[in-house]
């Protein structure tokens, strides 16, 4: 049987102020699935992922996520494909001035969704995905006292809020030491099994990419120079692919 196909990029190209970043990116997803996209820092990863959910516009190609096309969908459709999708900035990217229980609770009680729910079940649902990440004994601190591992965690507990079908984690281990960075990817690896995600997982770092990925893409310059499961991506016929697995 087909497996589904919950995303599609065919010849997506970005500029900035005339230079070309992305130069024709064509991948797919499927449910299910953790996809790894790796290249070295400034290669184009997260302006490919932000294309997805449209937090920029791409100049030219098309991108269908959960069959919607982002291009030229209207508001309310592109809201109700964000709705399925959560997005792992590289900092957790919560509110300073905000405990941890308040960055959870804040945005959920302003989704569509999750307004239904009561007080105390949004109450129950931050504890539970705070417990689920490992997290639950910070839920009234501030994002100051919490370690940058700790934020990431933070900033995946509320993703989780609204149970995402897909979740993008954007340099999930960058900035972390090498122990609270295997501890990162232990959890992308129990989030997966525990609420069934799919992933597309954005990175340089090739032990992340190793333990992570069901399928690698390896970009450089703005396309995509490899494909394939990590053994097979290390032995690659063509020197350039093969130099990121050094």
């Amino acid at each position: 049987m087909d497996r589904e196909r919950i995303l599609h990029i065919e010849n997506l190209v970005k500029s900035f102020d005339g230079v070309t970043v992305i130069r024709g990116v064509s991948l797919s997803l499927f449910r299910g699935e953790h996809l790894v996209v790796l290249g070295k820092s400034g290669s184009g990863k997260s302006v490919i992922m932000k294309c997805v959910v449209k937090l920029m516009e791409a100049d030219s190609g098309s991108i269908h996520l959960f069959g919607t096309d982002i291009g030229s969908c209207s508001e309310i459709e592109l809201a109700a494909v964000r709705h399925r999708t959560g997005y792992l900035f590289q900092e957790g990217a919560l509110y300073d001035s905000m405990t941890i229980r308040e960055n959870l609770l804040f945005p959920s009680r302003r989704n569509p969704t999750l307004k239904k729910l009561s007080e105390k079940e949004l109450q129950d649902l931050a504890e539970h995905n705070l417990e689920n990440v490992g997290l639950k004994e910070a839920i009234d601190k501030m994002p100051a006292e919490l370690s940058g591992g700790m934020k990431k965690r933070a900033g995946l507990a509320r993703t989780l809020m609204r149970s995402p079908e897909l979740i993008i984690y954007d340099e999930p281990t960058t900035g972390l030491d090498p122990f609270t960075g295997e501890a990162i990817i232990e959890l992308i690896l129990k989030i997966r099994e525990t609420y069934r995600t799919s992933a597309i997982i954005i990175t340089h770092d090739i032990k992340c990419a190793e333990l992570t990925g069901d399928r690698l893409l390896v970009l450089s310059d703005g396309t995509i120079i490899g494909e394939g499961p990590f053994n097979e991506l290390k032995n690659h016929p063509e020197e350039r692919v093969r130099l990121f697995f050094r």
